[in-house]
C-alpha cells in the first residue's frame, strides 16, 4: 500500500491529488491565475478530508518540478518541502512536461502522433519538449520562441499534437500545417504525476529536501511596476 500527496502548480492550474497504489482517490483543482498561494493549503486539507485520511498516512509527497511559472513553482515546491520537513516524509519530483505527456496519453491516446506539451512563457515563447507516441522523449526540454520555422523538419515526417496552455497562442503560426494538431482543452493536473511518482517511490528515487530547487529553466525576470 502506498499513499502519495501530489502537487501541481507549474502553470495556471493549482491542483492537489491523493493517490493510493497509483489510483486517484481525491483531487481538488482550479485553473485560474494568481490563486496558488491562496488555495493550495485549503486544497490539501480538502483532499485529506474527502479521503478520510491524515497526513501521517502518507508515504511521500510528489511535486511538479517545472519548467513553468516561477511563482507557481516556488509556491508548490516550498509547500511540498515544508510538509516533508514537518512530517519527515520523502520528496519526489516529476518533470512537468513529462507529466503533461502522461496526462495526454491517458486522456486521448492516439497512435503515430508525436506529443509536444507547451507551457506559456512570455509573448511567443514557450517551455516545451518533444515526445513520441509512447511518451518517450525525442527532443530535450527548452525555451523556444515559436515562429513559422518552428518544428518544420519534424512536421514533414510526423503528425504532432501540440497541447498545454502555451499551445493556443502558437496555433496561428503553426496551425496551417496539415501535420500540426492542437488540443487546447487539457488542463494541467496533479493526477498526471501519478505514474512517475509511484515509479520513483518504488525505486526510492527521492530528492534532498534541504537543497532541492524547482527546474525554472530560465532566470526570473521581474516586471516593471506601472
Amino acid at each position: 500500500m502506498s499513499l502519495l500527496l501530489q502537487i501541481e502548480t507549474a502553470t495556471t492550474a493549482c491542483s492537489v491529488a491523493l493517490t493510493r497504489d497509483g489510483q486517484v482517490i481525491a483531487v481538488r483543482e482550479l485553473n485560474e491565475r494568481n490563486i496558488h498561494a491562496e488555495v493550495i493549503t485549503v486544497f490539501i486539507e480538502e483532499v485529506f478530508k474527502t479521503a478520510g485520511l491524515t497526513y501521517a498516512d502518507l508515504d511521500a509527497i510528489a511535486v511538479s518540478s517545472g519548467p513553468g511559472s516561477y511563482t507557481g513553482l516556488r509556491i508548490g515546491v516550498s509547500t511540498a518541502k515544508g510538509l516533508c520537513y514537518a512530517l519527515d516524509k520523502p520528496l519526489i519530483a516529476v518533470e512537468t512536461l513529462q507529466a503533461m505527456v502522461d496526462g495526454m496519453i491517458a486522456h486521448a491516446p492516439e497512435q503515430n502522433v508525436w506529443l509536444c506539451p507547451m507551457i506559456d512563457a512570455r509573448r511567443m515563447e514557450v517551455y516545451t519538449a518533444l515526445f513520441d507516441a509512447q511518451g518517450d522523449r525525442v527532443e530535450p526540454t527548452s525555451a523556444q520562441i515559436i515562429d513559422e520555422h518552428s518544428f518544420t523538419e519534424v512536421l514533414e515526417r510526423h503528425k504532432i499534437l501540440f497541447f498545454g496552455d502555451g499551445a493556443a497562442k502558437c496555433r496561428e503560426v503553426l496551425g496551417k500545417h496539415p501535420n500540426a494538431l492542437f488540443d487546447t482543452e487539457l488542463i494541467n493536473s496533479a493526477t498526471f504525476l501519478t505514474r512517475r511518482a509511484l515509479q520513483k517511490l518504488e525505486a526510492k528515487e527521492f530528492e534532498d529536501v534541504a537543497y532541492y530547487e524547482p527546474f525554472y529553466l530560465k532566470d526570473f525576470i521581474a516586471g516593471k511596476k506601472a
